[in-house]
């Protein structure tokens, strides 16, 4: 078992791998930063930002999906996800003759050095652990179609010891196949996936032995050349790794959420807190915007998998536990919030909701706070006009009763109450003057505290509240 290690290389730009690393024709064999071939096991968010950005390094990617119509799409050149500069990414590599997508998943893994499963891991139901059989199905297609020496890679979020369960799987489906495999958790944040993908705080690798750890530290040679970190460890470590960084990471929002609520009870600022605690370099600045509470693909369904990891063995974890309690609670407690805005019942309001997606930049609707909270308004007899930059796709099916519109001042046009849910950047600067006076009655819930009590007033709004910070003004 290795040992865990970060290796460094000297900084350098992709564009000068050419001069390195030689012909994309040359042998790999030559361990002197040949391309290689990989493949990309599920063409969702995750599979497809890493098989693109893969084939920018240079390497020969296909990408397999048992979905016609996505794979249909790709070819067509769009994209069905929306993270900015994908499209352009995408085509770029396609155009290069080292991006192409396929639903043949035999043709797609011969000669391949690498496969790579990022297929979901959704929050199975009854007991919140992840569930592994998209997982488990791929791992036994890619040892039935594999003839030679092949490192299958599991980038999909999975539970401690599920690396080994896919070994098991592989090497009960062909037991006469040469393999390793490893675990390379992504860590990509949605709106910011490229830039996550090119220029890591960290890639994470773990291995059984040096011959897969040298396959990883071919595939990332860019990275190692850049300076970038690499850290390589056992197959147990960097599965923790993933489900620990993103159960602090919701932590850190939980506790500035909770915060927050006592900042409401006893007349302090959550911004002023929050900005004196992130000056401490202990704690950092980062995740500490008091808000409606997190969602996404990856918070909540880690953070449950987690809880259930440590139930399994006897180990609880019981601060990940209140995490998740906690972070439900924040989402109805914002739901009281636009009530008591609301004269104490929805009914027969109108209100304007800004922002569905969990966040900007980002079409995902998964465990989003206005999937709580929007919900609750139309179920409370209210009319409910919302405005987002990429949500009607998605939201059009998750929330039924509303009205869509594209533009905000269109949106909140005789509404009693504007509700600023998702802090896009197309909200962060709204003329507040035109909003207060298309408005039936100009009361404003900030749960992003984009704005102040201060300006809403100026601005001719008759009462404000934000998240966390001086209430009505």
């Amino acid at each position: 078992m290795l040992q865990q290690r970060a290796l460094f290389f000297c900084a350098i730009d992709f564009a000068e791998l050419t001069d390195l690393c030689g012909s994309r024709k040359t042998s790999r064999k030559n361990n002197r930063g040949s391309a290689m071939k990989i493949a990309m096991i599920g063409t969702g968010y995750v599979g497809l930002v890493s098989g693109v950005c893969f084939s920018d390094f240079g390497h020969t990617v296909v990408c397999v999906d048992k979905d016609p119509r996505k794979i249909e799409m790709l070819e067509r050149g769009e994209v069905p996800i929306y993270e900015p500069g994908l499209d352009a990414l995408m085509a770029k590599n396609v155009d290069a003759g080292r991006l192409s997508f396929t639903l043949d998943l035999p043709a797609a893994i011969e000669g391949a050095e690498a496969v790579f499963i990022a297929v979901g891991t959704p929050t199975r139901r009854g007991d919140g652990h992840a569930d592994l059989t998209y997982v488990m199905a791929a791992a036994e297609e890619i040892a039935k179609a594999a003839k030679d020496y092949v490192v299958i890679v599991t980038k999909s979020t999975v539970p401690v010891g599920t690396n080994r369960k896919v070994r098991d799987v592989v090497a009960a489906a062909n037991p006469g196949l040469d393999f390793d495999v490893a675990s390379n958790p992504e860590f990509l944040r949605e709106g910011a996936a490229i830039d996550d993908f090119m220029k890591p705080d960290r890639v994470v690798v773990g291995v059984e032995n040096d011959r897969a750890a040298k396959v990883m530290s071919e595939i990332y040679r860019p990275l190692y050349l850049r300076d970038f970190p690499i850290v390589t460890t056992d197959l147990e470590s960097a599965e923790m790794i993933k489900y620990a960084a993103n159960a602090f990471l919701a932590t850190k929002i939980t506790f500035i959420n909770e915060i927050a609520a006592l900042c409401e009870k006893v007349g302090a600022d959550v911004k002023q807190v929050s900005k004196g605690m992130g000056m401490d370099n202990r704690i950092g600045n980062k995740f500490l915007h008091a808000g409606p509470g997190y969602g996404g693909s990856c918070f909540p369904k880690d953070t449950k998998a987690l809880a259930r990891i440590g139930q399994e063995h006897a180990s609880p974890m019981h601060i990940t536990e209140a995490v998740i309690a906690v972070n439900e609670d924040t989402k109805r407690r914002m739901i009281g919030k636009l009530q008591d805005l609301c004269d104490g019942k929805f009914n027969g309001k109108t209100v304007c909701v800004l922002g569905v997606t969990f966040k900007p930049n980002t079409d995902d609707m998964r465990d989003a706070p206005s999937l709580t909270i929007v919900p609750a308004l139309v179920g409370g007899g209210a009319k409910v006009k919302v405005c987002d930059p990429q949500g009607q796709h998605e939201g059009e099916g998750l929330l039924p009763g509303v009205q869509w519109h594209d533009d905000p001042y269109d949106a909140a046009k005789g509404a009693d109450l504007l509700v600023l849910l998702t802090e896009w950047n197309e909200f962060r600067a709204l003329d507040l003057n035109r909003i207060a006076q298309g408005m039936s009655r100009a009361v404003m819930a900030d749960l992003r505290n984009i704005y102040n009590a201060n300006v809403a007033r100026d601005a001719g709004f008759v009462a404000y509240e934000g998240v966390g910070r001086i209430g009505y003004v």
